[in-house]
């Protein structure tokens, strides 16, 4: 077990179904792994449903409501992707809210596969680079974004750290960026 994250509070932001499990279990682990406390938010009020692809997983009890979290609580902010959830996301205004106060106050991102839905909904992709799930290329550059198709991007070119991977297979790369990101931040 590291100390990277030396107790320093993680948000991770789902929807309350549609997550893709490995991407919200997996990096997870890795805040709890390097010392880190991870806290689940989302607009669901007591747990969310996630996802293995398109069949029912696990369900995880949400910890701090949206509408109660607040940016300057945490180091960073990770957004797990699944099809569904950064699509409900983006349709939440205290969900785009969180996600644009991350940018606003100058803190780290990470986002992987569908997530960058919930960052081009924040109005946050223009002039940067990121990687996703291949069909949100085009939403990407028709935000501005310019994409590329890589296991893990970082993006320090904005008010904050902007880190993205593609899909699950990238999880290991996505998860030890992120963390090294995070506990520089803190």
């Amino acid at each position: 077990m590291g100390s990277a994250l030396k107790s320093a509070t993680v948000a991770f932001l789902v929807a309350g179904e549609g997550a893709e499990q490995s991407e919200l279990q997996q990096p997870w682990q890795a805040v709890i792994n390097e010392g880190g406390r991870p806290v689940l938010v989302s607009p669901a009020k007591d747990k969310v449903q996630l996802f293995e692809h398109l069949d029912r997983g696990d369900t995880q009890q949400v910890d701090v409501p949206v509408g109660e979290a607040r940016v300057q609580d945490y180091v960073g902010l990770v957004l797990p992707g699944g099809v569904a959830n950064p699509d409900q996301l983006r349709t939440s205004g205290e969900a785009v809210a969180f996600v644009r106060g991350f940018f606003d106050a100058g803190k780290p991102v990470a986002a992987i596969c569908h997530a960058p839905w919930a960052l081009i909904e924040a109005g946050v992709i223009n002039g940067r680079t990121v990687t996703s799930w291949p069909s949100l290329r085009t939403d990407i550059k028709n935000a501005g974004g310019t994409w590329v198709d890589e296991e893990v991007v970082e993006c320090s070119g904005g008010p904050n750290t902007l880190i993205t991977s593609r899909k699950p297979q990238d999880l290991p790369a996505f998860s030890a960026k992120f963390i090294q990101v995070f506990a520089q931040a803190e």
